[in-house]
């Protein structure tokens, strides 16, 4: 799956490759190509998001940012950690893009809960005649004819398990164009000396902002591809990586590699109460957490090698 994945990335964009809103006090070093974290916690507010038999996405996905929040900062000392919200309030996508943006994150996190359609079933239980007259007077005649009766009832859809989602590959020039709005994001005091000297629409700053659009979805789709493969070892369904096209704005609207992880489906009765739960919700932090570690340990290896990252962050 993760060749595949990789592939369809390369597909995408051609051969190319690439070489405070802070919650703590820490001072990570400026050579550290992951310093700072945005945990989003999907829905609030009056927005609920998708509902199950007693709980509400909005809720699930506070609980389980919080607690990453917490578990992250023990686990990974080094990093700061940026939360979108801490409380059920309700916040449009691209405020949590601008707090993302303008807290100069490295990553950005969004958690969200699943859904699925109830299953309809239907069950044959026999006929019933029904009347009817056709003309007047004396003409008038009945009619009388046999139709099938239905029971018909819902039951939970089994659908279950984790999946991870990336902007998809045609969101490219939204995402140039958050690039754009916060070039000073990510850029040495090198590059942002040379971006500044050149027009908005220069041909040469189209292609810088373009390689960094390609190397955080590079990032973007590493980053998912581990999520999926952590959550697989500790047992849960995966639906893998995917790009979806609808209701991800925020991902591609943020100047950084994002991904939304979907922890589960709320409407599965089983996996609510997993969801829900103290050991579920650790689980699933932990699952993040080993993912992240992976990421971060993939980009300081790169640093070693290249001698500068990819992408530092001022």
């Amino acid at each position: 799956m993760r060749r595949q994945f990789a592939a369809l990335i390369l597909l995408s964009f051609g051969l190319i490759s690439l070489s405070s809103f802070t919650d703590r006090n820490t001072k990570p070093s400026q050579k550290q190509p992951l310093k700072r974290i945005v945990i989003d916690a999907g829905h609030g507010g009056a927005d609920g998001g998708a509902r199950g038999r007693y709980s509400n996405e909005k809720d699930i996905a506070l609980a389980i940012a919080l607690k990453l929040e917490k578990m992250m900062g023990e686990a990974i000392p080094d990093v700061d950690i940026v939360m979108t919200r801490r409380t059920d309030v309700f916040d449009p996508v691209t405020r949590k893009a601008e707090i993302a943006n303008q807290a100069k994150g490295d990553l950005f996190l969004c958690i969200h809960v699943n859904d699925a359609m109830p299953q309809k079933h239907s069950e044959f239980i026999g006929y019933k005649t029904e009347v009817s007259y056709k003309g007047k007077g004396k003409k008038r005649k009945k009619i009388t004819r046999k139709v099938k009766q239905y029971r018909t009832w819902t039951t939970p859809n089994p659908a279950r398990g984790t999946e991870t989602f990336i902007y998809p590959v045609d969101k490219t020039t939204g995402r140039m164009n958050a690039l754009s709005k916060y070039e000073d994001i990510g850029m040495d005091s090198a590059s942002l000396r040379a971006m500044q000297e050149l027009e908005q629409n220069d041909p040469t700053k189209l292609m810088l902002l373009s390689m960094k659009t390609q190397t955080f979805f590079q990032r973007s789709a590493d980053l998912a591809l581990t999520i999926e493969e952590e959550f697989k070892k500790v047992g849960r369904v995966s639906r893998e990586a995917k790009q979806r096209k609808e209701g991800i704005f925020v991902l591609y609207a943020v100047a950084m590699p994002a991904v939304l992880v979907e922890t589960g489906f709320i409407s599965n009765p089983e996996e609510e109460d997993y969801l829900n739960s103290e050991e579920g919700q650790t689980e699933i932090c932990e699952v993040l957490i080993k993912a992240v570690k992976r990421y971060k340990y993939s980009l300081e290896k790169q640093f070693t090698n290249t001698g500068s990252p990819a992408a530092p962050r001022k």
